[in-house]
């Protein structure tokens, strides 16, 4: 499962403690807001997205959604989603359960701006029911991620 393998990779760092396992879903940032009782914005939500030939995941707060001007003009191509076959095949997590840690080889990670503004976020752990609260720093670390983007704007 997916979540072992992300329990595997958080073991590393000697904090596989943190990660947060639910009796009901949180894969969506409502249901993970409920399973977590915290406001829908720190969800840190990951993405999937296809970039000349190779998957990535942008990382972002759950009250945001892609804009695709800011898209288009920071990785020079049309957003993409991948389908969620393609997910699981490409980034290694099933939808629901996608997130930046223990991914497939390859997959480049990105980091929206809009969690900044949070002292903590809560990603997915690789399963439909899971959670780790996290620090801005600690999610830099764990991710692995290439950089920093602007690539969204609030949902309306």
């Amino acid at each position: 499962m997916s979540i072992e393998k992300v329990r595997d990779y958080f073991n590393s760092y000697g904090i596989e403690d943190k990660i947060q396992e639910f009796d009901v879903s949180s894969a969506t940032v409502e249901l993970a807001s409920k399973a977590l009782n915290c406001e829908p914005c720190r969800i840190a939500k990951t993405l999937s997205f296809m970039v000349t030939g190779n998957a990535i995941l942008i990382v972002t707060a759950g009250d945001m959604k892609i804009d695709n001007s800011k898209y288009k003009a920071q990785f020079s191509t049309k957003a993409k989603m991948l389908k969620a076959d393609e997910v699981t095949e490409l980034v290694g997590h099933s939808v629901g359960g996608v997130c930046p840690f223990a991914v497939k080889d390859g997959v480049k990670v990105y980091l929206d701006e809009s969690l900044k503004r949070f002292e903590t976020v809560f990603p997915a752990c690789g399963s439909s029911n899971s959670a780790i609260e996290l620090t801005i720093p600690e999610l830099e670390k764990y991710s692995s991620f290439e950089s920093w983007v602007d690539v969204c704007k609030p949902i309306q």
